[in-house]
């Protein structure tokens, strides 16, 4: 891994929510990442399943991470959740952030929220970033 990729997942790793959501970055590189939890007992619904805010939650750490990637100041514009299926305590859960499209300021994401095993989908969402002209590690 490069230095400059270091500083930056460094910074990302200082996310405060993501860490009291103890979220873990997989992976990360330019336009992409991959985040994952394991839902705990404090973490589910009055029904006992996974509560939506934190598959959202999720799903937003990912997005920050891949949005974030390169060391440019990026900040969401709408984000947009398909819940699919429910999940419980002890489900680990996998968020997924890719790029699809970048035109000036402002590029668009698909961000899919698996259950492992077996990657059955629990969630997809749709997100919009804009990119200020600052850079938190620059060029």
């Amino acid at each position: 891994m490069m230095e400059k990729d270091k500083r930056i997942l460094q910074h990302i790793e200082q996310d405060a929510f993501a860490n009291w959501l103890e979220a873990k970055i997989e992976e990360i590189r330019a336009g992409y990442s991959r985040v994952s939890l394991t839902v705990g007992p404090t973490m589910t619904n009055f029904h006992g399943t996974t509560h939506g805010g934190v598959v959202f939650g999720l799903a937003d750490v990912a997005f920050a991470a891949a949005s974030n990637s390169q060391g440019q100041t990026a900040v969401a514009l709408n984000m947009t959740i398909s819940y699919l299926q429910a999940t419980s305590v002890g489900d680990q859960l996998v968020a997924e952030a890719q790029e699809q499209h970048q035109g000036g300021p402002i590029a668009l994401y698909d961000i899919v929220v698996t259950r492992r095993p077996g990657g059955e989908p629990v969630a997809k969402l749709q997100a919009m970033v804009y990119r200020k002209k600052e850079w938190f590690v620059s060029e």
